[in-house]
């Protein structure tokens, strides 16, 4: 059993940047491939980047370039490194397991980016 809590949210202008974080809980954390998910208000839930456990990566169009997941599976934490950010990147932020587990949602961390 994995429990995830996200963080690192918050409010920027468009051009900047933000780093959100995802802590899981639970031993068996290295062995999933994991992705980084998020919801616009009105809209589905959308992958945006996945990692495996030996940490290749891929990426929804609308990130590649712009955002970079990574993982460190001695803190059991993955990592979403968002540049060059747009208002429509304003959404709830979710990690879990890729492809997603329902078990596995937390409460997600908002970002909103405006000027």
């Amino acid at each position: 059993q994995v429990q995830l809590v996200e963080s690192g949210g918050g409010l920027v202008q468009p051009g900047g940047s933000l780093r959100l974080s995802c802590a899981a809980s639970g031993s068996l954390f290295s062995i999933y491939a994991m992705g980084w998910y998020r919801q616009a208000p009105g809209k589905q839930r959308e992958l945006v980047a996945s990692i495996t456990r030996s940490s290749n990566t891929n990426y929804a169009d609308s990130a590649k370039g712009r955002f970079t997941i990574s993982r460190d599976n001695a803190k059991k934490t993955v990592y979403l490194q968002m540049n060059s950010l747009k208002p429509e990147d304003t959404a709830v932020y979710y990690c879990n397991r890729h492809p997603s587990n329902r078990d596995y949602w937390g409460q997600g961390t908002q970002v909103t980016v405006s000027s």
